[in-house]
Formats: C-alpha cells, sequence, structure tokens
C-alpha cells in the first residue's frame, strides 16, 4: 500500500508544481535558482523525452495506459516480497501518472526545472519526469542485484 500512496505523493506534487508554473509565470519566462546552473523556467512540451516525436498525443496515451496497468500488475503480481522494485514501480507510476494528466487535461507536458552543466543546457522537466528516471534506475538496480544473487546461487550449486 505504501508504494501507491508514494505514487499518489508524486502525482501529487508533480501536478501541484506545473499549477504553479502555469498559473504564476509566463510561457519563456526563466527564474535563476543558482546562476548558470538551474533555473525555473516555464515550458511545454508536446512530444516525449527530449522533445522527440512532437505532437503524437494519441501515441503517448496509449502507452501511459499500457504502462500504467503494467506496473499495477507487476507490482501486484511479481513485486510483493521485492521493496526496492516497489518503490521503483511507485514512482514509475506516479511519474507516468503525472505527465499522463497533462497530455489529457491541457494537451501538452508542464516543464520547468532547467539545468545548465557548463556549456550544456540539459532537456527542461518536470517532477513526474523525475520520478520516472529516477524509478527507471532503481529497477536497473535491482535487475542487476537479482543477476548477481542468481548467479552466486549458481555458482554455490555447482560447488556442492
Amino acid at each position: 500500500m505504501f508504494y501507491y500512496i508514494l505514487a499518489l505523493f508524486v502525482l501529487g506534487l508533480d501536478q501541484v508544481t506545473k499549477w504553479m508554473i502555469v498559473k504564476n509565470m509566463h510561457y519563456g519566462e526563466s527564474i535563476t535558482v543558482i546562476e548558470n546552473v538551474f533555473y525555473i523556467t516555464s515550458h511545454r512540451n508536446r512530444g516525449a523525452a527530449f522533445g522527440i516525436l512532437q505532437n503524437q498525443m494519441w501515441f503517448f496515451i496509449i502507452i501511459t495506459i499500457a504502462v500504467i496497468f503494467a506496473v499495477i500488475y507487476y507490482m501486484q503480481k511479481h513485486a510483493k516480497h521485492q521493496p526496492l522494485l516497489r518503490l521503483a514501480l511507485g514512482l514509475v507510476l506516479g511519474g507516468a501518472t503525472g505527465n499522463f494528466l497533462d497530455r489529457i487535461i491541457r494537451k501538452e507536458v508542464v516543464d520547468f526545472l532547467d539545468v545548465k552543466i557548463g556549456s550544456y543546457n540539459y532537456p527542461i522537466f518536470n517532477v513526474a519526469d523525475s520520478a520516472l528516471v529516477i524509478g527507471v534506475i532503481l529497477i536497473f538496480i535491482q535487475t542487476l542485484m537479482e543477476s548477481k544473487s542468481k548467479k552466486e546461487n549458481m555458482n554455490g550449486a555447482h560447488r556442492s
């Protein structure tokens, strides 16, 4: 149950921050948080990560519905005794739902976290994107840990 509450928290934080940006900033307006590093910039995205697949709204809606159902199914059937995986899936569920709501309600995703590293300007993102990325990284870590554990179990079984 904690993982669904986490997903709801991510969803709520994502939607509140996006609402604040839409209500308080003009499109393209930028507020410096840390000079030459971090800005709050009002931006909109009609595509996916890094602005790819612009204006493919139905594609994203269908894919996101499939992802949401798959995550819920996987949490219920396969991740019951894997807390790291359930945490990761809770983050993915909250993030996917946050951007899904934007696409349904606004017909675009509100982005505002703007990071610059040296001369590189990272694509502007939001709370949902952050949760998705962290969730996917945790899934990758979980997969590596499982793979290592299975390998160690196989090696131990061969030694006996």
